[in-house]
């Protein structure tokens, strides 16, 4: 087994604040909590052959989210396939607890998902792979960042888009209320208008009616009065 490499604090920190979070499901139970100090050097087990040990974890690499992306796996004292380190993804393999209840004597067994020629096709863990992996991981996040900008802006524009047009809406919708109702007001004023004009044009036709009335009534009996008076001279 390697001797120990102490883990800087950042990674360490991640880990653990993290839960050692991992793609897929990487644990076999959940602890609530890892201990990325002892999962450095665990042994690590093929599903195909679980009783045997192919190799120990060397290292554990991060993304810019500062999860798991995946695990160096070290198998040159395990298997022949000479002095060599691959990486193994997160969902290519399972962490199960052996002990986790005590801080100093937690255990961890990693179990990789493939045969041990399997193992030996992963990429291998070289300072070719280190360069190309991190420039295209971190030109991955570049665009997922600018992707999400872009999506935020137009959801804003979308979202500045719709405001807008409820408030056109609204300011139409009030128009034509105000609109309604001095329409409304208006045809009052006519009706009441016109209903003036017609009472108007009522009395008059009744101050005629009695007038002349009147003045029928006067005629005739000034023409009885008239009458009489003859009679009386006779």
């Amino acid at each position: 087994m390697n001797t120990r490499k102490p883990l800087n604090n950042a990674i360490y920190t991640a880990l653990i604040a993290g839960g050692l979070t991992l793609g897929g499901t990487a644990f076999a139970q959940s602890q609530g909590l890892y201990s990325a100090d002892e999962l450095t050097d665990a042994e690590v087990f093929s599903s195909k052959q679980p009783d045997k040990v192919v190799g120990e974890v060397e290292d554990v690499l991060l993304d810019e989210n500062m999860q798991v992306n995946s695990l160096v796996i070290d198998i040159s004292e395990f298997l022949d396939f000479g002095q060599s380190q691959y990486v193994i993804e997160t969902g290519k393999f399972t962490v199960e607890t052996i002990d986790g209840d005590d801080k100093d004597e937690i255990e961890y067994k990693v179990t990789v998902e493939m045969t041990e020629e399997e193992i030996s096709q992963q990429p291998e863990y070289t300072n070719d792979w280190w360069s190309q992996t991190k420039e295209a991981t971190a030109n991955a996040w570049q665009e997922t960042k600018q992707g999400a900008s872009s999506a935020w802006e137009s959801t804003k524009a979308a979202t500045a888009s719709a405001l807008d047009s409820a408030g056109e809406a609204l300011d139409t919708a009030g128009d034509k209320t105000e609109q309604a109702a001095e329409n409304a007001a208006n045809e009052t004023e006519q009706a009441i208008d016109a209903a003036g004009n017609k009472t108007e044009q009522a009395g008059d036709k009744i101050a005629n009616e009695t007038d002349q009335a009147v003045e029928a009534a006067g005629n005739k009996a000034e023409q009885a009065g008239e009458e009489i008076d003859e009679e009386t001279n006779n």
